[in-house]
């Protein structure tokens, strides 16, 4: 089984790309669906039918689904968020008011996002692509596991037994709502299907988040982002799609500038995520809607190869806690020492290495710390944060 997570900001031709792969796996005779975690939907207006918050087939082994939020939240926040909005209305927060806040930031990506455990363990589907919400911060939330694992253990069943002792003589003092074991076990079960879920992400073997983007400087930064997030957090990026890049057919004067403007961040984007693959789609003369429309992106965009393969295997890149401080380590293989330059500019770090130049974002704990030195370490370069 393969997961293919699309990811990107909003309107660089996401969903259509990750459509047109469902349609080329369908198509090489693997069971597939393709789902939507956006809350506002477009995979139906790619495919130009109506899809709803159940799986449909759109065409022979190919299913669709857009998820409903209310109805995801409902299912794995309903309990919790119940108690939450007691207690606000208790402190006299208006009805309305606190059905909204009662929502954790976050909350509604991650209740969509657990579609793809059900799915997977459903074993009905050989590929499963999925349509992010066009943000990177998406990933972010794909870490949560990892502290809620830790509060489960250690500091969970304490809590419960406290609240089990402690709301006899709370009761006697206040009227405030307390939890009851439904909110606790509701929480419990919460945390262990985003473990499964964090799991089964970060099997790099079955899973991959691909980047769609644009040749254009906003974009790619973000990109970059998103690509420094994939890879702090576990997750393997294997594909960088460039979308609506002008081919050498456009001859327009009108379109010199524009052109000129591609080139030079087609450059960019080579340096952004080299050695992760980066494969083109040009801009189009038709809007890309139906299936004959994404059968075309496909073919251009894959040629004969199968989309689900794993283009790219491996971290470009990783950081590592060392001390009070961090270590930044980037596969450089066959550079030297001497070979190496750093230039550092806010959160920004550029690598030069020969005619080789790799630009890449910082994460915050790292943009807020100052670069100590820098070492070739069998065929990796490791930068030291302090």
């Amino acid at each position: 089984m393969r997961i293919i997570l699309y990811t990107g900001k909003g309107g660089v031709g996401k969903t259509s790309v990750a459509a047109a792969t469902a349609v080329r796996c369908a198509e090489l005779g693997y069971r597939t669906i393709i789902l939507s975690t956006d809350a506002a939907h477009s995979l139906a207006d790619s495919f130009d039918i109506a899809i709803g918050k159940e799986p449909i087939e759109l065409a022979p082994k190919l299913w669709g689904q857009e998820i409903d939020v209310l109805y995801q939240m409902d299912k794995y926040w309903g309990t919790v968020q119940a108690y939450f909005r007691s207690i606000l209305q208790w402190r006299g927060v208006d009805e309305l008011i606190a059905d909204e806040v009662s929502v954790l930031p976050g909350m509604e990506e991650l209740a969509s996002l657990l579609q793809i455990v059900y799915l997977a363990e459903s074993k009905k589907y050989d590929v499963i692509i999925v349509d992010c919400a066009p943000t990177g911060e998406t990933l972010k939330l794909l870490s949560l596991p990892e502290v809620a694992r830790w509060y489960l253990t250690h500091i969970f069943p304490a809590e419960r037994m406290a609240m089990r002792l402690a709301s006899p003589f709370m009761r006697n003092f206040t009227d405030i709502p307390m939890p009851d074991d439904q909110v606790f076990e509701t929480i419990k079960e919460l945390i262990q299907q985003l473990d499964r879920m964090h799991k089964l992400l970060s099997d790099t073997k079955t899973s991959s988040v691909r980047i769609v983007l644009n040749p254009e400087k906003m974009v790619i930064r973000e990109s970059q982002r998103t690509f420094t997030y994939i890879n702090l957090y576990g997750f393997a990026c294997d594909l960088i799609v460039s979308n609506r890049v002008l081919s050498d057919s456009v001859t327009d004067i009108y379109f010199a500038a524009l052109k000129e403007a591609q080139a030079r961040y087609g450059q960019l984007i080579t340096e952004s995520f080299t050695p992760v693959p980066i494969f083109q789609v040009p801009f189009l003369d038709q809007e890309v809607v139906g299936l004959a429309m994404l059968q075309r992106v496909a073919t251009i965009l894959y040629g004969a190869q199968d989309p689900s393969r794993v283009f790219y295997e491996g971290q470009p890149q990783e950081i590592v806690k060392n001390g009070a401080g961090y270590l930044l380590k980037m596969n450089l293989p066959f550079a030297s020492k001497e070979d190496v330059h750093l230039t550092r500019a806010g959160d920004e770090l550029a690598i030069s290495v020969g005619n080789f130049r790799r630009n890449t974002i910082l994460p915050r704990a790292l943009a807020a710390l100052t670069v100590q030195k820098a070492k070739m370490e069998e065929g990796k370069l490791v930068v030291s944060f302090a």
